[in-house]
């Protein structure tokens, strides 16, 4: 899958998925940690948060203090859910 396709992807609302469009932190999180489980938001974002005693609400603390982590996030987020809609249109 090419890297442009995934920076094209756009939500069932027609808005581009990298653009974050009334997507907040929270939803974000709850739909990598529904996506990967908190094992696998740590393995692929290193963070504490998500490795000693995760949860929704400790992480966003964290997240919102922490601009470097939470860029982190949102291109795990923008990354996997484009691939999401991508693979969706593919079927």
């Amino acid at each position: 899958m090419a890297t442009s396709n995934l920076s094209d992807a756009r939500d069932e609302s027609g808005h581009l998925i990298r653009e974050l469009h009334g997507i907040t932190l929270a939803q974000i999180l709850e739909y990598l940690v529904a996506h990967y489980g908190w094992p696998g938001l740590d393995e692929r974002i290193h963070i504490n948060c998500f490795a000693v005693n995760p949860s929704i609400k400790s992480s966003l603390v964290f997240l919102r203090r922490t601009p470097w982590a939470r860029t982190k996030v949102e291109e795990l987020y923008i990354k996997t859910r484009s691939q999401e809609v991508l693979s969706k249109k593919t079927k």
